[in-house]
């Protein structure tokens, strides 16, 4: 009791309930920004992020042992020499600033300078003649993918197979973009007019997230893409289905969704080969049953967004370029059916 009745007295200190709450927060904010969907560079999947990857952690290690040797003097110059009368001899500072302050960090810019060079140079290599080659196009806000040869088109969503350098030409339809696959290339800019050109390579199968890089609009944060990293049979195979007529009708549900499709608004914009929508407007929809998402991000792809992406894709992706579809609530049923039978 009496302790207790101490430690309430006016000259007393309670404990701070601040310093843990800093604590705490200090200790969760650090987790806050990781995300396991997250796609990082420094979790490289290709040569080229590989690359990226090596060059940060040389800078991070120099980083740190810079630090630690700033701390070590300081220390030094705190704790250790404070109170003492050091003689210092004629021109030994001056023999430590230009050592410490210009010798060492020449050294180092030289050589981070030279890795510099030498990555820049292997990045900016073309991925050779023979590379297969596919056409990326920026929209506000989506991918148009095609590949030369090929009729067929598809939207936020290319395949490479695994082991091999593909070149990757990309034009923008608009404004600038930016095209970046953190886990396997570093950013390429988009500029009107002008076809830029870079490869990507993956070591492993998988599928890795892409992102336009530069802020481009409204929906600038709901432009991504995936590519999906696979073994050549599969890659030949995507590429036989990239040109061959959608997926037919299989039940008469399916079949009305058609007729609702083609007969209806949607065909003003989109296409599904071998019917008769054929616009280049918006996505090319002959596969959109397969894809990871709608809007490039905006939402998941399944039937419940799928209807509202139809309904009213304001609400879903506010500024994007397709209106609401004046579609018959007993048609959409049908519709979302069709459209999600396209694989």
């Amino acid at each position: 009791m009496d302790r207790a009745h101490d430690l309430e007295r006016p000259g007393r200190r309670r404990p701070s309930r601040r310093v843990g709450r800093a604590t705490a927060l200090a200790a969760v904010l650090p987790l806050a920004a990781c995300s396991a969907g997250s796609p990082s560079t420094l979790d490289p999947a290709g040569t080229g992020a590989a690359r990226i990857a090596d060059l940060w952690w040389v800078l991070f290690w120099i980083s740190a042992a810079v630090f630690a040797e700033v701390m070590v003097l300081l220390v030094w110059a705190l704790v250790f020499r404070r109170g003492r009368r050091t003689r210092v001899r004629h021109g030994q500072p001056l023999r430590f600033v230009v050592i410490a302050g210009a010798g060492v960090p020449l050294v180092i810019l030289v050589v981070v300078y030279a890795l510099g060079l030498r990555d820049l140079a292997a990045l900016g290599a073309g991925p050779g003649r023979d590379a297969h080659t596919i056409e990326v196009t920026g929209h506000k806000w989506w991918w148009e993918v095609r590949v030369p040869g090929i009729d067929g088109a598809t939207a936020n969503e290319l395949h490479i197979p695994v082991g091999e350098r593909v070149r990757v030409r990309l034009r923008t339809a608009d404004v600038l973009h930016s095209f970046w696959v953190p886990q396997l290339m570093p950013k390429t800019d988009l500029i009107a007019g002008e076809v830029r050109e870079t490869w990507l390579h993956a070591e492993r199968a998988g599928s890795y997230r892409g992102q336009c890089a530069e802020y481009c609009g409204t929906q600038h944060a709901h432009m991504a893409f995936r590519v999906i990293a696979e073994p050549r049979p599969q890659f030949e195979a995507w590429l036989a289905r990239l040109g061959s007529p959608a997926r037919q009708p299989a039940t008469e549900a399916e079949r009305r969704g058609q007729q609702a499709f083609v007969q209806g608004t949607c065909a003003g914009c989109h296409a599904i080969r071998g019917t008769g929508a054929d616009a280049r407007i918006g996505p090319d929809l002959s596969d959109v049953g397969s894809r990871w998402s709608i809007g490039a991000g905006a939402v998941p792809n399944d039937a419940g967004h799928l209807g509202g992406w139809i309904v009213n894709p304001q609400t879903v992706k506010p500024g994007s370029y397709m209106p609401p579809q004046p579609v018959d609530a007993q048609r959409l049923p049908d519709l979302i059916a069709y459209l999600r039978s396209l694989e």
